[in-house]
């Protein structure tokens, strides 16, 4: 017996069989049991954030008229992990009870890769509603569009709120991750009425490299320079606010301050963004910088960015105000005191951090 995992998840068996003919000219076992070697099925359980692996493997002798029911108690079985697993995806910590999902809507197509991302509407309303748009952090190689923990609560306040998948740095180089993030704006907006959202009101919001990628989103609003995907030049992929949380804008500048990472550094998450050590490429950086492409007609941008953060230091926040205002666009720029790379463990706690960040959008949006 020979095992290959199927791509989907479902159990998935090829046998080789030692086989005799009878006089009818059919082929049937040499023996009424037939060995299985193995068998397996794995599938992935998601709670909340965090996702799990199953997987069963056992050694068995099997009757050959067995198999049929072995297979049927397999699908069963698979059955009701991806059940358990809708319904965890459906009901994640923190988010508000009602509200609307729209799971894994696919804004572009890379080759045979979808781009997904998810969408969440209040409970209470029919819309149309102003959008938030969620882009996680995760230095450009890790995170995952179901990092939601801290913004969930945009949703009590009157807000649609869509989480973006985009492809990391191990998959594709800059600009790859600026260019799906632009296309998932303009499907949201092209398909605004459908999925009952206020075309004319969205916002961005995202935490580290997803600060940065909100960021880069607010600036090249009026630049197609980014706009490689089709949806793209179907509707506009302007926001109309941004919320960037401690993230990088001039890599170069980044080691002007110690910290406990080394951004020049060849294996840097930068430098792995970028596709080499940013010393050497320059002019990449200069691409990959919001502040090279800030213009008059910009939206407000408002930085929230923790005093203690040696991950990506404040001066980052401070480079793209100063720029921003220098624009004369609408800026904020508020030190978080005794925030690290995270905002974690505060002054002022969670609480009032994340309203901070909700008045901004009424302020702003509504």
């Amino acid at each position: 017996w020979l095992h290959r995992p199927s791509a989907c998840g479902a159990p998935s068996v090829s046998s080789k069989v030692p086989a005799q003919r009878d006089d009818g000219g059919q082929s049937h076992p040499t023996s009424e049991h037939v060995a299985l070697k193995s068998i397996s099925l794995q599938t992935s359980v998601t709670t909340g954030s965090r996702s799990t692996s199953i997987e069963f493997f056992r050694s068995i002798p099997v009757p050959w008229f067995a198999m049929p029911h072995l297979l049927k108690s397999f699908a069963l079985l698979l059955a009701l992990l991806l059940n358990l697993s809708a319904q965890n995806a459906a009901n994640r910590p923190g988010m508000p009870a009602g509200t609307r999902v729209h799971k894994d809507l696919v804004y572009a197509t890379v080759g045979s890769r979808d781009l997904p991302l998810d969408l969440y509407l209040p409970a209470v309303g029919e819309g149309p509603f102003p959008l938030v748009i969620w882009v996680h952090g995760g230095g450009w190689r890790g995170g995952s569009k179901t990092q939601l923990n801290r913004v969930w609560g945009i949703l009590d306040r009157g807000y649609a709120l869509a989480s973006v998948e985009y492809r990391l740095s191990g998959e594709a180089l800059f600009p790859a991750a600026v260019e799906d993030c632009k296309a998932a704006v303009s499907y949201l907006r092209l398909h605004a009425e459908k999925l009952g959202l206020d075309a004319d009101r969205f916002g961005a919001w995202g935490s580290s490299a997803g600060g940065h990628l909100v960021a880069m989103l607010g600036v090249t609003g009026d630049s197609d320079k980014f706009d490689t995907h089709p949806v793209t030049r179907q509707a506009s992929a302007k926001v109309q606010a941004v919320c960037n949380w401690f993230g990088p804008s001039d890599f170069l500048r980044m080691d002007d301050f110690p910290g406990s990472i080394k951004h020049n550094s060849a294996t840097s998450a930068e430098a792995r963004f970028l596709g080499a050590p940013i010393q050497g490429i320059p002019s990449i950086v200069r691409q990959a910088n919001p502040i090279t492409y800030i213009s008059a007609g910009d939206p407000p941008f408002l930085h929230m960015h923790g005093d203690k953060d040696v991950v990506v230091p404040f001066n980052q926040s401070e480079l793209l105000h100063a720029a921003l205002k220098k624009a004369d666009i609408p800026t904020e720029l508020y030190l978080v005191k005794g925030g690290g790379h995270g905002l974690n463990k505060t002054e002022e706690g969670t609480d009032a951090l994340f309203a901070r960040v909700a008045d901004f959008f009424d302020r702003t949006l509504k």
